[in-house]
């Protein structure tokens, strides 16, 4: 067996990570769900307005995240995941849960 990276055989790995990054993506979508619906379930003051408003940009930049790292996965030898798009899906969960502590609160 050669050291070369070209002879190597991914199996299913790719296919459990994109996988993942679904089940991912459902969770996220639940918890900005309940999020919103809490949001908007109290006076409709502008404060409320705004958390939802929050909410909705994170959860969209999220998806947009883990849907262009699905599609990556789908290739026939898919890259590893830049540091940039780590970050943004790590910033964006991060910002979703405080912000739902926040409408909560």
């Amino acid at each position: 067996m050669s050291g070369s990276g070209a002879d190597r055989d991914a199996g299913l790995q790719p296919e459990r990570t994109r996988l993942a990054w679904r089940r991912t993506t459902l969770a996220s979508s639940v918890v900005a769900v309940l999020a919103l619906r809490q949001a908007l379930r109290g006076s409709g003051a502008p404060v409320e307005l705004a958390g939802a408003a929050v909410i909705a940009l994170v959860w969209l930049l999220f998806l947009w995240v883990a849907h262009r790292r699905i599609r990556a996965l789908a290739a026939d030898r898919p890259r590893g995941l830049s540091p940039r798009a780590a970050l943004a899906a790590a910033g964006c969960t991060l910002a979703l849960a405080l912000v739902a502590v926040a409408v909560i609160l």
